[in-house]
């Protein structure tokens, strides 16, 4: 049994196949070669794919990319890697990277809950960014949510001690959710002063998801955790 007891029948994403346009399905077939990474039950070597050593940061479920891409040329002493299963995102990503000259950036297309199980190493990352996970709302598909006991306990345990898991959600019972499961995990502590949580990081980019809320007058709530133990 691997380490995370959830079944793999279930997932956290339904994937679509979505629009892609020319340019991102271009995208796809010329720039994958020089950004992205295949799937592989194995440890990845970070040093050997971006060619130098760095701390690493990986967003899962990076949508289209925007957050992504500004944290990476914000950030060009850090590595950044992307996880996301909705190829259109990956392709419009492909593209701005090339626009933007960043090398600091590489993508996987896969099942994030696999690739932290076999293809990154434990106590590997410096943080993970999770924004706007699916909520799945109805009780039925509670299930389907990424954010339970035991996919906390893998994404802390590739965590270096220190390390910070980041989590946004513009849906009222899935951030309390969210923060009851976090805050019952023994190798991690809440950043916020008050135990709840954080203000929203000056530096992460509005996702389109989190502009959709915005205007129906949702409420964002932003989390924190570090790795401790």
């Amino acid at each position: 049994m691997s380490e995370i007891e959830h079944p793999r029948s279930i997932r956290s994403f339904v994937t679509r196949a979505g629009r892609i346009t020319p340019a991102q399905q271009r995208a796809l077939a010329e720039l994958w070669p020089k950004y992205g990474v295949e799937f592989a039950a194995a440890p990845l070597d970070p040093a050997a794919l971006f060619g130098s050593v760095a701390p690493l940061r990986v967003e899962i479920g990076f949508g289209n990319g925007d957050n992504l891409l500004r944290l990476a040329a914000a950030h060009p002493q850090c590595h950044f890697l992307g996880i996301e299963v909705h190829r259109a995102g990956v392709g419009r990503l492909l593209l701005a990277l090339e626009t933007a000259a960043l090398r600091n950036v590489r993508i996987i297309c896969h099942d994030a809950v696999e690739v932290l199980e076999q293809q990154l190493a434990p106590a590997s990352l410096e943080e993970i960014l999770i924004l706007f996970p699916d909520p799945w709302p109805k009780k039925r598909h509670h299930k389907r949510r990424l954010i339970q006991p035991p996919f906390v306990a893998l994404a802390a345990a590739r965590l270096v001690p220190g390390g910070r898991l980041r989590l946004a959600t513009d849906w009222a019972p899935y951030a309390f959710a969210m923060l009851e499961t976090l805050s019952a995990e023994g190798n991690l502590e809440n950043l916020a002063a008050d135990g709840a949580f954080v203000p929203r990081p000056p530096e992460r980019e509005p996702t389109r998801f989190e502009r959709r809320g915005e205007r129906l007058g949702h409420e964002v709530w932003d989390l924190a955790f570090r790795r401790v133990g």
